[in-house]
Parts: C-alpha cells; sequence; structure tokens
C-alpha cells in the first residue's frame, strides 16, 4: 500500500511464495491482476495462487485457495477480479478445469461456481449494467453472460478469434465485445443488444441476429480493450499503432489511422478532456483529439515497459512499469 501523494510505502505483505504451476511469461510477474477494493477491504488475485482480503491496514482477513492448473504455454494468468454488491467475481479459464465462481467478498465463502468450456483466456469480467438488467459477462471463444445472483446463464455467443485478452465493455443500450484475430489483429467485434437471451450467434454468413445490433468480421481490436466515451469507440491494434474510431450505435467505422510511433500495446486507451491516450509497451503515450476526425496532439514518454491498464486516482495516472510505479499529475 503506497501514500498516493508522497509515493512512500504505508504497508506490504507477501501473499506468497515459490513459483505457481500455472508459470508466467518471461517478459511479466506472477502479479497480472488489478486488485479491486470497496473503500473497506482489498482484495487481491494471484492466479493459481489463490485469493487474499486484507483491510485497509494490511491485516489479512480470509484467503482462498481456487487450485493450481497449466495455463496456455505456461503464460501464467491475467484476468482480474470484479467486485459487484459484495459479491466478487473471478474468471478462472486455463487449460484444464476453467470455472467462474462467485465469492462473499466479507468471508470468502463460495456463493456458486460455474464449469465453463473455454481454455486460457486474459480478459477480465465485466458487470453490465444495462436498461434491462445487471448481468456478468465474460469473453471467450464463446462469449458469455451470466445472472450475477445464481451464475444461470443469459445467452452466449461464439466470438471465434484467436486470443482472448481484451476485456467486454458496455453501455445502457449495448454491450462491445470481441477477439483479436491473432498477432496482426483482424478479429471479430460485435455489439449485443441489452435484454439478449440464448444462443444468439449469427446464422452462417450473417453478421448479426436477434440479439446482436452489429458487427465487424476483422475490426483490428487488438490486445488493449477499447476505451468508449460519448458515444465512440477508440480501438487500437497490437501491433502498428493503428487507432479505429466507430460511432457505438451503428458501428459505422469513423476512421483507421495510423497514430504514431506506437510499438506492441496492452495498454487499454482512456479518454480525457476531450482527448484520446494510447500509451504502448515501451511507455510512448499518443495523444489524440477524442471525436469522429483523427487529430494527433502530442506525445509523451516514460522510460520504461507497460504492461498493465492505467489507474485513474482522484488528480493523478498511476502507471505499473517493468521497473517502477509512477504517478503522473498537474502540481
Amino acid at each position: 500500500c503506497i501514500d498516493l501523494n508522497t509515493g512512500k510505502e504505508i504497508w506490504k505483505k507477501v501473499s506468497h511464495k515459490g513459483n505457481p504451476r500455472g508459470g508466467t511469461n518471461p517478459g511479466n510477474g506472477y502479479a497480472s491482476e488489478t486488485p479491486v477494493t470497496d473503500g473497506e477491504r482489498i482484495y487481491v488475485y494471484f492466479g493459481m495462487i489463490g485469493v487474499f482480503c486484507y483491510d485497509m491496514d494490511g491485516n489479512l482477513l480470509w484467503q482462498k485457495d481456487l487450485g493450481s492448473y497449466k495455463t496456455r504455454n505456461s503464460w501464467g494468468t491475467g484476468s482480474s477480479p470484479v467486485l459487484h454488491e459484495g459479491v466478487l467475481y473471478i474468471q478462472v479459464d486455463n487449460e484444464e478445469n476453467s470455472f467462474v465462481i462467485a465469492l462473499d467478498g466479507a468471508t470468502g465463502e463460495e456463493k456458486w461456481k460455474v464449469a465453463r468450456d473455454e481454455k486460457t483466456t486474459y480478459s477480465s469480467p465485466y458487470i453490465w449494467r444495462n436498461k434491462v438488467r445487471t448481468e456478468l459477462v465474460l469473453n471467450g471463444k464463446t462469449a458469455r453472460s451470466y445472472d450475477p445472483a445464481t451464475g444461470e446463464l443469459l445467452w452466449e455467443l461464439k466470438i471465434g478469434g484467436a486470443e482472448t485478452i481484451p476485456s467486454p465493455f458496455g453501455d445502457k443500450e449495448r454491450l462491445y465485445i470481441g477477439c483479436p484475430g491473432g498477432m496482426t489483429g483482424g478479429g471479430p467485434f460485435f455489439a449485443v443488444r441489452a435484454g439478449a437471451s440464448g444462443d444468439i450467434t449469427p446464422a452462417e454468413g450473417e453478421l448479426t441476429s436477434e440479439g446482436v445490433v452489429w458487427a465487424d468480421s476483422s475490426a483490428m481490436i487488438g490486445n488493449a480493450t477499447p476505451a468508449l466515451a460519448d458515444g465512440y469507440i477508440y480501438m487500437l491494434s497490437s501491433r502498428n499503432g493503428e487507432l479505429s474510431c466507430y460511432r457505438a450505435a451503428t458501428g459505422e467505422k469513423l476512421y483507421q489511422e495510423k497514430a504514431g510511433p506506437l510499438s506492441s500495446a496492452y495498454v487499454s486507451p482512456w479518454v480525457y478532456n476531450n482527448k484520446v491516450y494510447l500509451t504502448d509497451e515501451r511507455g510512448v503515450t499518443q495523444v489524440v483529439r477524442a471525436g469522429a476526425s483523427f487529430e494527433v496532439l502530442g506525445q509523451n514518454k516514460l522510460d520504461d515497459k507497460f504492461w498493465a491498464p492505467v489507474a485513474v486516482a482522484r488528480d493523478a495516472y498511476i502507471f505499473k512499469g517493468e521497473k517502477k510505479l509512477y504517478c503522473l499529475k498537474e502540481l
């Protein structure tokens, strides 16, 4: 736990030692998942090591072992937990025994658990509060929506693609979800209608269905989860720094442009004050004007390697680099 204003360490806990069976990517560590908090407790998921719950003073309240399973190429895990109405949801997809589990946030007790027909994924669960109901949506070769209270399957959509890395996101009307088609991108991307039910996979040769509003079969969706702001979707490709902008309501592609000298991108774009920020793994951040027209406004650079999303904390940005943790704010 670090003081946001000074960077001073407040407390530190060692949750595990040794190497879990799931392994880790050579360019990454064993703490890929982002912690989540409700202001009273901090929940940390270390993949095959387990789940840990602390109070705000760093005292361990409970921990739970969810099992240890092989992951694709021994690259480890990367799905962050999500918290909703006192319940912690964790997507445990692997090569042996995939499932989604709901845990009581106060005690760690299992509320429900549902098996999943998926292999290793790296996207995180998403709580979709739409105009019809609240859903728990998980990405995969088949995207699935669950009732957060019971784990009942609400709808499913066969997506395909090659890499299940970006997470779902949405608004009151639609959910947006897709998977990269491989290292070069070009994967499918869908907009799902609020209130969808059953198997909403479009028929062969079709892009839409009763539950799918619009789709792009070769979108340049990459590792990074796209950003949604003011009715626009901003999608960053994995390798060549291309930014695509869609009109969220209709799927109209407004532009697809080279955003600048960006390399491999894992950091999700974010939007603030009518600007879109795009950070690659080398620490180069391109600033692009938000809206229907493409315009590069500037560039910044941090000397480190970045894979994790940027955290927004009050008046500051927190960047998690390979070497250091960075806090950027206006003084």
